[in-house]
């Protein structure tokens, strides 16, 4: 009899916001929606006080990843994790941020022990993180930060936007547009292509992924007559890039770049900065836009919206992009735990 497969791991995300709402529509649609089995990390009490809060009937069970998939055909699963969320839908409040901090660190340990096939990150209020000191700029900078071994450098970690219609990654990310000019470099694209290639072949399954570059300025600088950077810098890197055997291409202009017949021509758009990519990206596929962290020794994926305070607690929160995060996720785990090679037999005793 084969092992049950282990399962996704959820990572509540601040439990004022709509993180609970999604995770527990999530788990009321896993049959028309097809969800794979996941088990939440947070505070079971926050979980159940929000589905009566919203109308949603849905069970709830402490369990162990080793035991979730089993039962998640009747209950939602939940491994408690951190303090008790005090706070209430929709008003953001700084102890939340321990609630946060603990999911993700309990997610984090799971994945990496193998308990888990994939860490899927529900979202976090970076405001109200940084009003109780945590010191990286978001999610992605943690998890690279943890993920590195003892005395070596993190690893670079690579955001990109997913859905079926457009993959898209940002060079820049967080950062004010007046900054992005002087923090493109060669050696950032080159490392960001890298990774892209990299990891498309290994967990999407493209053997040779086409990446498709921006270009910085508008006409992709227009032979430098629009700004000097796109022959300075991108050309360069993609160049180097080909010579590494990587199906590269531009710097492009990025006017002309997102309509059909140019999605058709390659696999993964690399913008130079967040919205030159992101808003095509969202305009395509805006519900069910998935935000998958390359670059990482595990597999990360996350709905591609914020916490959404608004909404939080009133029943209105859309739980598509969290459903594709959580398909993608074991879409990806499972790519990629075919891939790995087959222990070697033990040998048998004389």
């Amino acid at each position: 009899m084969m092992a049950a497969l282990s399962p996704l791991v959820l990572a509540l995300g601040d439990p004022a916001g709509i993180g609970p709402d999604i995770a527990l529509a999530a788990f009321q649609r896993r049959h028309a929606a097809s969800v794979p089995p996941f088990i939440v990390a947070g505070d079971p009490a926050a979980l159940a006080a929000r589905a009566r809060l919203i109308g949603l009937d849905v069970p709830l069970v402490e369990t162990t990843p080793e035991t979730a998939s089993a039962r998640f055909t009747d209950a939602l699963p939940v491994l408690p994790a951190g303090p008790a969320f005090t706070g209430r839908a929709g008003l953001p409040d700084a102890s939340s941020a321990a609630c946060v901090e603990a999911s993700l660190a309990t997610a984090l340990g799971l994945v990496t022990a193998g308990r888990a096939a994939a860490l899927v990150t529900n979202p976090l209020a970076k405001s109200v993180m940084y009003d109780a000191g945590f010191p990286f700029p978001g999610h992605t900078e943690w998890l690279a930060h943890r993920a590195s071994a003892p005395g070596r450098p993190a690893p670079h970690p690579v955001m990109m936007i997913w859905s079926d219609k457009l993959a898209v990654v940002p060079a820049t990310i967080h950062v004010p547009y007046a900054d992005v000019p002087g923090l493109l470099t060669i050696d950032l694209l080159v490392e960001t292509g890298r990774i892209v290639a990299r990891d498309m072949a290994r967990r999407f399954g493209i053997a040779r992924p086409r990446l498709a570059f921006c270009g910085l300025n508008p006409h992709a600088g227009e032979d430098g007559t629009l700004g000097g950077e796109d022959e300075a810098i991108v050309r360069p890197a993609v160049e180097a890039l080909k010579r590494e055997g990587i199906l590269a291409t531009g710097p492009l202009p990025a006017d002309t770049m997102f309509h059909p017949e140019a999605r058709a021509r390659y696999d993964v758009a690399v913008g130079m900065y967040h919205d030159q990519v992101l808003i095509p990206a969202k305009t395509l596929a805006f519900h069910d836009g998935v935000n998958v962290t390359l670059g990482l020794p595990f597999i990360r994926t996350s709905p591609d919206h914020g916490t959404a305070f608004d909404i939080a607690g009133t029943g209105r929160a859309n739980p598509s992009s969290l459903i594709a995060a959580l398909k993608l996720a074991r879409r990806l785990a499972d790519a990629e735990r075919a891939a790995a090679p087959a222990p070697a037999p033990a040998l048998a005793r004389a």
